[in-house]
């Protein structure tokens, strides 16, 4: 298996999980989703919450072949390469939950800190420094030690029921460093999903991925074998979760051990699927619109936050009633074509349709923004 083909593979896997994000977090109304198009309510996994792990165990995978061509040893050009990426994810963030940036309600007392591209740059910073100190035999023993130190302070501190929603050591940690009015109220009380101490496991999501790239690009050829090497890993990671779930709950909001093992099989045996149809059996033109979204990962999330956020504070009126450009254009087009939860499915999948056409035409003008 060459270098392209192992990347084409790793590239439709981005590209489906960027789609996939787009139609779970585009819904024409969030009164009308199909249950697996929602997150779990507390504990448990549903479709929806293997987006975001699924995204971290791709950098953690393609950071393996990036890191190549500095022979994975440590260097001030490769520290600062890691630091710079990890700094302006984390800015972009920060400037999506900013926007708009001018408005009445601004007030910096009740601005959320963290996010999804947060974790995502921080995740990212601290494995990107793992994989380059520690070799892979090291990283084999720093992860399940880390996944167990945070089993045991998360149930040790964490109060009479340590994986509530009101007394987990999570929101306890960002209640004191970060405050309640820097924090997600999505939940109806200050917690954030993507919390500063949570964080910690999602780096070994990221680790988990890494160690799917290394046996990815370390194969000695033999295609068939790579393959079920990577699923019989994948079964092992979901068998193990499944098993620690009992006495740790799968729950993405706090990013617990168990999910994290749980959430990298699936991820592990989805690649590796891949890898079987894509570079095996040689069926590529039916995943290249995957590839179209896998190749400006980065622009379309932020690009389809930006619209959200902007079509939700146009006002129209329908009925003589004030309603955002998002609630116009779903009761207005969606909901008569096909009723309430098909409408918003649809509203969704019509996202899906659009962000793939604008990144089709920066694909063919050769426009790929990284950094």
């Amino acid at each position: 298996m060459n270098k392209s083909q192992r990347y084409f593979a790793l590239d439709v896997f981005r590209g489906m999980t960027i789609a996939l994000m787009i139609l779970v977090n585009t819904p024409g109304s969030w009164a009308y989703v199909y249950a697996p198009l929602r997150h779990a309510k507390w504990h448990g996994c549903t479709l929806t919450d293997l987006v975001f792990p699924f995204f971290l165990f791709i950098v953690g995978a393609s950071m393996r072949f990036s890191f190549a061509k500095f022979d994975f040893k440590p260097s001030r050009e490769i520290y600062s390469k890691i630091f710079w990426r990890a700094v302006t994810i984390f800015i972009f963030g920060l400037l999506l939950n900013a926007f708009p940036f001018i408005r009445q309600d601004w007030n910096w007392d009740n601005f959320r800190v963290m996010g999804v591209l947060q974790r995502i740059g921080l995740a990212y910073g601290i494995s990107a420094v793992l994989v380059i100190r520690f070799s892979f035999t090291n990283l084999w023993k720093i992860m399940p030690a880390i996944l167990i130190a945070y089993w045991l302070l998360m149930w040790g501190f964490g109060g009479p029921d340590p994986y509530s929603l009101e007394v987990n050591l999570i929101r306890k940690i960002d209640m004191a460093i970060l405050g309640a009015g820097h924090l997600y109220r999505g939940t109806g009380i200050a917690f954030d999903p993507e919390g500063l101490f949570s964080t910690i496991p999602a780096v070994m999501t990221v680790i988990l991925g890494y160690m799917a790239g290394v046996m990815i690009q370390t194969d000695d050829g033999q295609r068939k074998d790579l393959v079920m090497k990577i699923l019989l890993f994948g079964i092992m990671l979901i068998g193990f979760g499944l098993l620690w779930s009992i006495f740790m709950p799968i729950n993405k909001q706090l990013w617990t051990s168990s999910y994290v093992l749980y959430t990298g099989g699936i991820a592990t045996m989805i690649l590796a699927m891949l890898i079987w149809f894509i570079d095996i059996k040689g069926y590529k033109t039916v995943f290249h619109p995957f590839i179209i979204y896998g190749t400006n990962s980065l622009f379309v999330f932020v690009g389809s936050g930006l619209w959200a956020k902007t079509i939700l504070k146009v006002e129209f009126l329908l009925n003589g009633e004030s309603v955002s450009g998002y609630s116009y254009l779903f009761k207005t087009i969606f909901l008569p074509l096909a009723g309430d939860l098909n409408g918003s499915l649809l509203f969704a999948i019509t996202h899906v349709v659009m962000w793939w056409v604008i990144l089709y035409w920066l694909y063919r003008k050769n426009i790929f923004i990284k950094i």
